[in-house]
């Protein structure tokens, strides 16, 4: 009979075990060659000619918490969103995010140097997966808007005030990270990270993710808005600011501006059917549901196999 943690560690895919892998070992590279992460962390004055590490970047981590934080973000987010997804998706979004958010922090830096002249900025080494796991976060969103999940009664919908698992939190850890850069300047190397993964995540799976059941990319549902991330009060300035870059970044795509309402004359907007949202949701659910369901009967068989073994004991 197998141990507890072999079990649990069964459930996760293979998949997301090959990556943990990945992570643990170019951990230990960094642990016995500490100056690998001068060729493989992302170090914006020596991204050029070193433009590899806008790719590997992402799986060095540096201390052991951040290893601990991934591991189990990727191995628990990953159950859920790459069975839903696939894995060809679910790696195309990883490397999507992770690429994008490493421009966007590489980007930022050579900003920040310019304007502060402070050399930090240009030779402090960035890495770890944190912008990935901020975008699987908001994966989850998406997969579960408005689900209430079993047995917590919680709403999985991402605002300031439901921030708990799934529903808010990469939201409490941007409040979080952006709190503790006021008083440890280390920390704030993770906050543009956490919010361009963030935002990249969300780019990803509103514009370019192609759904298999619709043959459609993107997801232009209104419960998946970028203000649906916040809360309630806020929502009106920030579809405001909002349609506007859309429209200077998206404004030769009339059709998705024009047709919020889900339709263009009397066409329905490719990818926003309805049916198509109300089935990705019951998916999700499902999801959840038949996880849940599974770990009761696997706690149920422990339990009979316990009683049964005390039960031979006493006789």
């Amino acid at each position: 009979m197998g141990s507890p943690g072999s079990e649990i560690f069964n459930e996760f895919t293979k998949l997301c075990k090959g990556l943990v892998l990945i992570l643990v070992g170019v951990h230990i590279v960094v642990q016995l060659i500490p100056s690998s992460p001068t060729y493989f962390a992302l170090i914006p004055a020596r991204t050029i000619p070193f433009g590899w590490n806008l790719i590997t970047a992402s799986y060095v981590e540096q201390s052991i918490q951040g290893l601990v934080v991934s591991t189990l973000g990727l191995l628990f987010m990953g159950k859920l969103l790459e069975p839903t997804w696939g894995s060809k998706e679910f790696l195309k979004f990883i490397f999507a995010v992770n690429f994008l958010t490493s421009v966007c922090v590489f980007i930022t830096a050579i900003a920040l140097y310019g304007v502060t002249r402070q050399e930090n900025y240009l030779y402090m080494p960035l890495s770890g997966f944190h912008g990935v796991l901020a975008g699987f976060l908001v994966g989850i969103k998406q997969m579960v808007p408005d689900q209430e999940l079993p047995r917590l009664k919680i709403k999985a919908k991402l605002t300031l005030y439901d921030a708990i698992l799934c529903s808010g939190f990469h939201l409490l850890m941007l409040l979080l990270s952006m709190a503790i850069s006021f008083f440890t300047p280390e920390s704030a190397t993770y906050l543009s990270t956490l919010i361009f993964g963030t935002y990249m995540g969300w780019i990803y799976l509103r514009y370019l993710q192609r759904k298999p059941e619709s043959k459609h990319r993107g997801d232009p549902n209104e419960d998946f808005a970028f203000s649906t991330f916040f809360p309630e009060f806020l929502r009106p300035i920030i579809d405001l600011i909002a349609s506007k870059f859309h429209r200077n970044l998206c404004g030769k795509s009339e059709a998705f501006i024009d047709t919020l309402g889900y339709s263009l004359g009397s066409a329905p907007l490719p990818g926003s059917d309805p049916i198509e949202a109300s089935r990705r949701r019951e998916k999700g659910a499902r999801a959840l549901e038949e996880r849940l369901a599974a770990k009761s009967l696997i706690a149920a068989g422990k339990k009979s196999e316990e009683l049964q073994i005390n039960g031979t004991n006493n006789v």
